[in-house]
């Protein structure tokens, strides 16, 4: 069971290289001496944090330490010294889910299904914990290993709350862009359905490669999203199953109440019945919409990490704020405020994956290890 311990952390680990690096803190690989096991220690310079932040790092860890499931990234332990906390998490190897797809040689409707049935398990998991994710997104769904098959696991609690059964509340404005459901951007009370949303969008783009949101304009982005206007345009989804549509039109419901729930998802037949229900006809065009989809992503990841790293706050603040300079294709769809990007993906200006954590006091603050930053904002009545 994942503790917190006083003992001094060079005494019972070995450091190694570095894996990932944020503006308050860094990830290096590490060595258990007395086993030999190896893990990713998440290094958090408590010395740069607010208040505010020593409390959402003691929510992190409380959280992660009530979490145990194939599907999760584990917190195996946590110690905390002088200066700094120390977060022992597995040591996962296979990258992120959405750069192994486009490195396969055959990729079918029947693999993604696959996929958001261990997303939906690891979810599902967290429900009945008490736990809502709230940042659910391609960086944070990584790979146990190189290995073919390897399992599916969910990272980054940063932004993980605790609720009280099926509790709806005003718990503040966070996650990504793209991925926020309707009642969060109606500032509505919300619970454990915003999982469910952002599984809708990570499956929409699971098969075809593109998400379902997206504009140049963070404002008609979340009007797209408010209005849950999205479609299936021809011809990419000419040759997705009906059952798989369905699906989506359950987790993308507007209405929380009525939204498909994990457990729910689990049950439905494009999930449990894959072997006869969901296509095994390769999706080329799809890897390749993912590929580009990844390097706009990685791109604007990488330029957001520099800055905030270097805590050039107000540039990345700029950088996420400003529209787009190309525009993409667009295609008229039922609600015509909607374009569908096909080959294309939204320009890195305002890629719908990235995220921003955005504070009135603080500005603009790193909250996860990710590649890209998260919307934060629970000074928002």
């Amino acid at each position: 069971m994942a503790t917190t311990t006083c003992t001094r952390f060079t005494d019972e680990y070995q450091l190694y290289e570095e894996l990932g690096k944020g503006a308050f803190s860094v990830v290096r690989r590490c060595v258990k001496l007395c086993t030999g096991q190896e893990y990713a220690a998440k290094i958090i310079n408590t010395k740069k944090l607010s208040a505010r932040d020593h409390q959402k790092l003691e929510r992190e860890a409380r959280i992660c330490r009530l979490l145990k499931h194939p599907n999760i990234v584990r917190l195996h332990d946590s110690i905390s010294e002088e200066g700094f906390h120390y977060l022992l998490f597995d040591l996962v190897t296979g990258g992120e889910l959405f750069e192994d797809i486009v490195a396969r040689e055959y990729y079918s409707e029947a693999d993604a299904s696959h996929c958001i049935q261990q997303i939906l398990e690891a979810v599902l998991h967290c429900h009945q914990m008490g736990v809502v994710h709230r940042d659910l997104k391609p960086e944070n769904l990584l790979l146990a290993s190189k290995c073919k098959n390897a399992a599916v696991k969910l990272a980054d609690f940063g932004l993980a709350i605790e609720v009280q059964g099926d509790q709806q509340a005003w718990f503040g404005f966070a996650g990504t862009p793209g991925y926020l459901s309707p009642e969060v951007l109606r500032k509505e009370a919300y619970g454990k359905p915003v999982d469910i949303w952002a599984c809708g969008v990570i499956l929409y783009i699971l098969l075809v490669g593109y998400p379902p949101f997206w504009d140049e304009d963070q404002h008609k982005l979340y009007q797209q999203i408010k209005a849950g206007a999205y479609d299936f345009p021809s011809p990419e989804w000419d040759t997705v199953t009906p059952e798989a549509k369905n699906l989506i039109n359950q987790m993308l419901t507007i209405n929380p109440a009525k939204r498909i729930t994990a457990q729910e998802a689990l049950k439905h037949p494009w999930v449990c019945q894959r072997s006869t229900v969901a296509s095994m006809m390769h999706r080329q065009e799809t890897v390749e919409c993912l590929k580009k989809f990844n390097a706009r992503r990685k791109l604007k990841g990488a330029i957001l990490t520099t800055m905030l790293v270097s805590r050039n706050f107000s540039a990345a603040k700029s950088l996420l704020n400003k529209k787009a300079d190309v525009k993409p294709q667009s295609n008229s769809t039922k609600n015509s405020i909607v374009t569908s990007p096909k080959g294309n993906v939204p320009s890195p200006a305002l890629e719908p994956q990235t995220t921003v954590i955005h504070n009135p006091v603080d500005g603009i603050k790193e909250s996860s290890d990710s590649s890209n930053t998260t919307i934060e904002d629970e000074d928002v009545k």
